[in-house]
């Protein structure tokens, strides 16, 4: 049912600081680090490190009630927040998650991809947040 894995996320206390992590430790180009947006709907500040088989999604809060916000106290140098797959249908995916006993944590929303996307709780997942993501439309052959 999963495709592709589209990204992992990685909470940050600084978006800036960790691009440069990623250009001077990891020689990233800045062409392959995506200029910082927000999407306030779900109170983060994020930005992808494009590579070549996948991304690297860095999220920061954006204010103080951010839900990473805990996240960031448990974890105040960052760590990874979840791993993020494709499905062709979003709508479909939540309702087999259901089905199959997982706990889904909202009702499908625009992500940073612009495409929507849930959330199935770590506990579904061996400890793991993950991500369901529709497969933004012509992204893969």
């Amino acid at each position: 049912m999963i495709g592709r894995l589209n990204h992992v996320g990685i909470a940050v206390p600084s978006i800036e600081a960790a691009k440069a992590n990623y250009r001077d430790l990891y020689g990233v180009s800045d062409s392959a680090i995506t200029e910082t947006r927000e999407l306030p709907a779900q109170g983060v500040r994020f930005a992808f490190v494009n590579l070549p088989n996948s991304q690297i999604e860095l999220i920061e809060p954006l204010g103080d009630d951010a839900p990473i916000v805990k996240f960031l106290e448990r974890n105040p140098k960052g760590g990874q927040h979840h791993v993020c797959f494709e499905v062709a249908d979003i709508y479909a995916a939540r309702d087999e998650m259901v089905r199959k006993g997982a706990t889904v944590l909202n009702e499908p929303r625009i992500g940073a991809h612009g495409t929507p996307i849930i959330f199935v709780h770590p506990k579904n997942s061996d400890g793991v947040l993950v991500e369901l993501m529709e497969t933004p439309k012509g992204a893969h052959p």
